[in-house]
């Protein structure tokens, strides 16, 4: 029996975590749709160097460094794409305005979801309590 909770356990912890995961990857994945979208350039990390420097960076989180006298905005995924995506002043502001857009569509949506939800005539269910 104990063998049997221990199992399920397991197992639940693993539905858990690859759940996380599945979210993680669908953040980064939108994040980096609309970078791209924005213009910045991408760049896969295919040797083990490159991924070793590549994983010296905060992983997924838009960083700014200096190269060449010029900042350059940078985002690192080792786990997923194992890429690093690039971009200059221009590209970031105009991916700035791309998030934007996409959160005011996100919240259009969902206040068209709840406008439904109260336009649902509910008094011919009647009361719920």
């Amino acid at each position: 029996m104990r063998s049997y909770i221990r199992w399920t356990a397991v197992v639940i912890a693993l539905a858990l975590a690859s759940g996380c995961t599945m979210i993680r990857r669908e953040d980064a994945q939108n994040e980096e749709s609309t970078m791209a979208a924005a213009g910045f350039g991408m760049k896969l990390a295919d040797t083990p160097e490159k991924l070793a420097k590549l994983q010296t960076l905060p992983v997924r989180q838009i960083v700014t460094r200096v190269k060449d006298g010029r900042v350059v905005y940078l985002y690192a995924d080792p786990d997923f794409c194992k890429c690093l995506y690039f971009g200059n002043q221009q590209q970031y502001a105009r991916y700035q305005q791309l998030a934007i857009e996409k959160q005011i569509a996100q919240e259009r949506v969902q206040a068209a979801e709840m406008n439904e939800d109260t336009a649902m005539d509910w008094g011919m269910w009647g009361p719920f309590w």
